[in-house]
């Protein structure tokens, strides 16, 4: 069996599954936020009783993060519905914004918190939570009815999904970053081409990346339809997972004889810079042939492309450099946004390099990757061409629907920032 299928079986307490079949797997962990969280509570009122309990308050985690540094009164009911919810059920997980202990982005707070860990199954009221599927385990989003069953229940029905394998092989060149990779293997299948089909990355160059680049390969498993990403763990995995957390967990591996519904193999010694041009994540080309485009703002943040070595790539531009484009820098988490005043390049602060390059610092959120609220920091408000490190340039999805984003590596959009013209790293990094 493949790594998806030996995890749904173990969930599902079974020895053996195949793809096709229908199961019901107990969720370990069930992530909501500030968007879908409200409707989420509202169904498990009306089915289970407005006195039911959920099934686990340990197992329940809440992290508003959307809609968030805004003044939009609809966005402020959100997260004082979820604040009543997790008061009445004593959830010990919610991390509240205004507090202390507010995180951020779901997808990357999960991870510093602990919660992804090998061998397990968690479940988010997001497309993107199918980032938590570095971490060799079985992670997917859900719609608001199915996330009431889980919290009612701890259990959901899934069918066992085909894996597709693509297999990165060589040495990583240092111009090329995993955001690169996966648009060229979204460019290459499609948006379609993994519909409800596991993404199973492997090969040198794949273990060569940190824990935070490898995120950036799950996480955009939905933008080709994936029903999961997912990397097999390893030292580094169990390194990160073992500084966040001692709870117990079992790594899982494919057989030796997996069978595959596919296999993609790419060298990345021979693969250059890539973008998506609007409006989707497939509308595939090198950096090399659309450079030149002009650009208007340039944006590097979101669950995508807002982790701490997001950050230090761009800085790595940046650094003596000024931007001539509004460029936005926003942390996807309270902990990134913390480290960007502590880590160092050079003898200077992240922080310190993109404020005397000119950029606009934001806050630890979705920030503008969702369009959001009028008020939302970095959100498009008219025709603009923006290059983004965010995983969607679908119309709208920024804020405008008259807007055009390009999808980029930190690299590629820093360096695009510094000329107002698309880019190829090479020709700074060089």
């Amino acid at each position: 069996m493949t790594i998806t299928e030996k995890i749904l079986a173990s969930h599902a307490g079974r020895q053996r599954v195949t793809p096709g079949e229908n199961i019901w797997v107990d969720v370990d962990i069930l992530m909501t936020h500030d968007v879908c969280g409200p409707p989420t509570v509202d169904i498990f009122k009306r089915e289970f009783g407005e006195d039911a309990r959920v099934w686990d308050a340990n197992r329940v985690v809440v992290m508003p993060d959307h809609y968030i540094f805004t003044a939009n009164h609809h966005a402020h009911r959100n997260v004082q519905l979820l604040r009543t919810f997790a008061q009445e059920q004593s959830l010990p997980h919610f991390y509240d914004v205004g507090t202390p202990r507010y995180k951020g982005v779901c997808h990357v707070a999960l991870a510093e918190e602990g919660f992804n860990r090998p061998g397990s199954l968690l479940i988010g009221t997001d497309s993107h939570t199918c980032t938590s599927g570095a971490f060799g385990m079985f992670s997917t989003g859900v719609g608001n009815t199915d996330a009431a069953l889980i919290m009612g229940t701890g259990k959901i029905w899934l069918r066992v999904p085909d894996t597709m394998r693509f297999i990165f092989d060589g040495a990583l060149p240092p111009y090329l970053m995993a955001k690169d990779l996966i648009l060229a293997v979204i460019g290459d299948i499609g948006c379609d081409g993994a519909t409800y089909r596991a993404m199973e990355f492997v090969g040198e160059a794949v273990y060569s990346l940190s824990m935070q680049e490898r995120m950036t390969l799950t996480n955009m498993a939905i933008e080709a339809g994936g029903k999961n990403g997912v990397i097999a763990p390893d030292e580094v995995t169990v390194r990160y997972v073992r500084e966040r957390t001692d709870a117990p967990f079992e790594e899982v591996y494919s057989d030796a004889g997996a069978r595959y519904y596919s296999e993609h193999r790419y060298d990345v010694r021979t693969m250059e810079p890539v973008v998506a041009k609007p409006h989707r994540p497939d509308n595939k080309a090198k950096v090399s042939e659309v450079a030149g485009t002009r650009l208007d703002r340039a944006y590097v943040g979101s669950c995508t492309g807002g982790k701490l070595e997001d950050f230090e790539a761009a800085a790595r531009i940046l650094k003596g450099r000024e931007v001539v484009i509004d460029t936005y820098i926003v942390p996807a988490t309270t902990e990134i946004g913390r480290a960007l005043h502590h880590t160092m390049h050079d003898d200077e602060s992240l922080h310190g390099i993109f404020e005397s390059a000119g950029c606009l610092m934001g806050q630890a959120s979705c920030g503008a990757c969702l369009g959001g609220p009028k008020d939302t920091f970095g959100r498009n408000m008219g025709h603009e061409v923006v290059i983004s490190t965010t995983n969607r340039n679908f119309p709208g999805r920024m804020g405008s629907k008259q807007a055009s984003v390009y999808l980029a590596s930190p690299l590629t959009v820093a360096a695009s920032a510094l000329s107002g013209v698309i880019t190829d790293p090479r020709t700074v990094l060089c």
